[in-house]
């Protein structure tokens, strides 16, 4: 017997408007990972905390938001599209308003976690409604696509420049509170824009599997968060990511005997391009957070920009991103197709990147100096990298998830997701540890501090930008694509 259409196959009037809710969705919970860098410094004044402790304000968030997006996809592939997505916001509006007005630290550093699970539930959902609304029309997905992708890069990097808003005019609460007004608007909207979805997948949630997967992330993260303080070589990073590897190993074994695994072992041989299309999604978040993570230091610690200054020098990024991935990038994905897409955007991303391990010091400190750095050499690499992200981004999503049966859409929109958040925090992880390591030696033979400190800044674009180049060769090597 055949199955009815499901709602979600059939031309939906309401398509565009529900691609508006679900594009402000993942601008939402990607804003949420940028938008608190500017207001920690106040936040500790407030907490009277150490910086270890600060840390966990912005790795709670990620740590929880990556390692939970498989169990994400799976309960959105199970119990459907539509009501995981609204237990997610419903999740992440009660976080924000906790974060809001924690009392303590730790019921802070709670809530983001919360805000994390919330955000794991969002993501695979939204992207399979995505895919589910424009399915069908290939001119309409890629276009739809586009929307929605730019959402991702332009909320991380819209991020910074609220946050410096929101700590200058309001106060700190309210980098959290901010998610509240549109939480209940989305909330409110999504019974008359977004259908039920596809039918619900039959079977049981893979808990044990979910618990062992999201354990060996979690630790193996944590492991290379804390190495760079207590030691690569020490007792607690061994014993650490000997755990991971554990867990990992017992993932692997529920999964082969689970009747209804988290991730279906055979979701990689009959899905094109899923491995290596992850592979080079982790790699795009290492470089890519990474080179945002130091520019936005460089522009406040090395030209001395305020909060608010910073946040301006980034718009044109933000701006070319969103333009490039709405308009540009779709068209040039359907004369072009993906794979040469990819691998031009990768490489332009990787030279934008080394571009900026040649922004030198303002010793001087004057308004001008400054300004003339930023037009001679941060502003032609922030275009060059915006370009490569707009045109690596979709591509490299669509070859991952476009295969995929559609009952293994969540699963496969999870993944690719858990890779790109795992590969940020890794990467940032990597290039905080070699630039600090850097500038420190490079003071202890002599060298200003503010030299070092640049010095430690470029090698970790010099990092970031041979990750780039690393995935713009897996995606030309193992990428299979027709035009």
């Amino acid at each position: 017997m055949t199955s009815a259409p499901s709602s979600l196959t059939v031309s939906n009037p309401h398509r565009w408007k529900a691609l508006s809710i679900l594009s402000l969705a993942q601008f939402l919970i990607i804003l949420n990972t940028s938008i608190i860098g500017v207001a920690l410094p106040t936040i500790q004044e407030h907490f009277s905390i150490t910086q270890m402790d600060l840390q966990w304000i912005f790795n709670a968030y990620v740590i929880a938001f990556g390692t939970l997006l498989l169990l994400g996809g799976r309960l959105s592939d199970t119990l459907g599209h539509r009501q995981i997505f609204v237990i997610g916001f419903i999740t992440l509006t009660a976080a924000s308003v906790l974060a809001g007005m924690a009392p303590t630290i730790d019921v802070l550093i709670a809530a983001r976690i919360v805000q994390g699970v919330g955000a794991a539930l969002i993501a695979p959902s939204a992207l399979s409604i995505v895919m589910s609304l424009f399915a069908g029309n290939k001119s309409e997905m890629n276009r739809a696509m586009g929307i929605w992708g730019a959402a991702a890069p332009a909320g991380g990097t819209a991020g910074v420049f609220l946050g410096g808003v929101i700590t200058a005019w309001l106060d700190w609460p309210w980098v959290f509170l901010i998610n509240v007004p549109i939480g209940v608007a989305v909330l409110a909207l999504t019974p008359k824009l977004i259908p039920k979805g596809i039918r619900k997948k039959k079977g049981n949630i893979d808990y044990l599997g979910a618990m062992s997967i999201t354990v060996s992330l979690a630790i193996f993260v944590y492991s290379i968060v804390t190495a760079n303080d207590v030691g690569w070589l020490s007792a607690q990073t061994v014993v650490l990511l000997s755990a991971s590897i554990i867990s990992l190993v017992a993932f692997v074994a529920i999964e082969r005997r689970s009747k209804d695994p988290l991730i279906p072992l055979h979701i990689f041989r009959t899905t094109a391009n899923l491995l290596s299309s992850n592979i080079v999604m982790a790699l795009l978040g290492a470089a890519w957070v990474s080179m945002w993570f130091f520019l936005n230091l460089y522009l406040q610690q090395i030209l001395h920009y305020g909060p608010l200054e910073s946040g301006l020098a980034l718009l044109p990024m933000t701006v070319l991103i969103m333009v490039m991935m709405v308009w540009a990038s779709p068209k040039l994905m359907g004369r072009l197709g993906t794979k040469l897409n990819l691998v031009a955007g990768l490489s332009l991303l990787a030279v934008g990147i080394l571009l900026f391990s040649l922004t030198p010091a303002n010793t001087s400190n004057t308004s001008n100096s400054n300004n003339g750095i930023f037009l001679a050499y941060v502003l032609p690499a922030s275009i060059i990298s915006a370009l490569g992200m707009s045109f690596s981004y979709i591509p490299v999503l669509t070859a991952a998830v476009a295969n995929a049966k559609k009952e293994d859409v969540g699963v496969a929109s999870g993944l690719v997701n858990t890779t790109y958040q795992i590969g940020s925090a890794l990467g940032l992880a990597i290039m905080v540890s070699i630039a600090t390591m850097h500038t420190e030696a490079l003071v202890n033979i002599g060298m200003k501090s503010l030299d070092a400190l640049n010095n430690g800044f470029h090698l970790a674009f010099v990092g970031a930008a041979f990750i780039s180049t690393l995935a713009a060769i897996v995606s030309l090597k193992y990428i299979k694509t027709k035009r």
